[in-house]
């Protein structure tokens, strides 16, 4: 991990003013077995804010800096971070016809950049990710993506299936871009609340998520190779959207 990717804070209280601040932690590493007075109120920050965080032995922290870290170090996303039960409603309430992207285990930076580009352009509300298992939102992130997420919301949820459930219990269809399906992407109606699912290139979307969905639809593949990349996947499949919303 390159320090010069983001923002980064280390030192107890120098983390704790930045959560009282407002600022988005991305990522907190605090040394394993770290116990002490002042670190029980970060502690207790941590939990309250539901701060994605990771225990780790001192010597990462170490390597991370050299200065006197008190056992935690922290990384500062560069984008401001959403929750989908605020944006569901922002958008109804603009009149507007929600299109939601839904990424489940994109690890790959420049894969999470890309996909936010296409989702900015495309018109997307919102694209919601997991805590876990997600892209960091590095400097990385929104170089790839031209500026897009510092454009459109990011969301990110500490339980997928729970949001997923809110997406659905607020009138929104889920469709799960997937390979385990005869459906192609031209059969399903995106004229209607939509949310799409894309999962990892190696894995896919996790089951719980396909039995989730509404629809599960592929996109078609003539060639020799089996499946796409999924940025390129989520531009195929969005823009398939787009067109039928603009009949």
């Amino acid at each position: 991990m390159n320090n010069n990717d983001k923002n980064f804070i280390f030192g107890i209280h120098a983390i704790i003013e930045a959560i009282e601040a407002g600022k988005t932690i991305d990522k907190l590493f605090i040394q394993k077995g770290l116990h002490n007075d002042s670190f029980a109120e970060l502690w207790k920050l941590v939990r309250l804010r539901r701060i994605n965080y990771k225990h780790v032995p001192i010597e990462k922290i170490n390597r991370l800096t050299k200065k006197n870290h008190q056992g935690v170090f922290a990384f500062i996303s560069p984008i401001d971070l959403h929750k989908i039960e605020d944006i569901i409603p922002q958008i109804y309430e603009c009149g507007e016809n929600p299109l939601i992207l839904v990424l489940d285990r994109v690890t790959d930076v420049r894969n999470f950049g890309a996909i936010a580009r296409t989702a900015e352009c495309a018109g997307v509300h919102t694209v919601l990710v997991p805590e876990q298992n997600s892209a960091a939102l590095n400097a990385d992130a929104v170089k790839t993506s031209s500026g897009a997420l510092h454009k459109i919301p990011i969301c990110r949820t500490w339980n997928l299936k729970l949001s997923l459930q809110f997406i659905k219990d607020s009138g929104i269809q889920i469709i799960s871009c997937t390979e385990k399906t005869q459906d192609e992407l031209y059969s399903a109606d995106f004229n209607i609340p939509t949310a799409i699912i894309l999962g990892s290139e190696e894995d896919g979307i996790s089951d719980e998520f396909l039995k989730m969905s509404n629809k599960r639809v592929k996109i078609p593949i003539n060639g020799k190779i089996s499946s796409l990349n999924v940025s390129v996947a989520a531009g195929i499949i969005t823009y398939e959207a787009v067109r039928q919303r603009n009949l």
